[in-house]
């Protein structure tokens, strides 16, 4: 009886998130889609950027060379700036749709 209750407790939580993610505009859910590009595409490059990092230092003594750590710095940097972007994106998406995180 349990697992009965706890599914449809389950199932009435998706309906319910389902139905006020449905409120968000077109414009809204077009604007949380170029957040979520931006996000990834920074993501993408600092991931790159600290492969690039990696093949800079050739041993395996667990030491960083200084190289690498600036260039992991940048990365972090990429990836920061990328999420704030992203993050300032969906806020004023979520203020032109009336305030409601989507």
């Amino acid at each position: 009886m349990k697992i009965i209750a706890k599914s449809a407790m389950l199932a009435s939580i998706a309906a319910l998130g389902l139905s006020v993610a449905a409120c968000d505009s077109k414009s809204e859910n077009a604007t949380e889609a170029a957040a979520e590009a931006t996000r990834d595409a920074a993501d993408a490059t600092a991931d790159a950027m600290e492969n690039q990092a990696d093949a800079m230092d050739t041993k395996t003594d667990g030491v960083d060379t200084p190289a690498e750590n600036k260039m992991e710095e940048k990365a972090d940097a990429v990836r920061d700036a990328g999420e704030k972007k992203a993050d300032a994106m969906e806020d004023a998406a979520d203020k032109k749709d009336g305030g409601a995180p989507g």
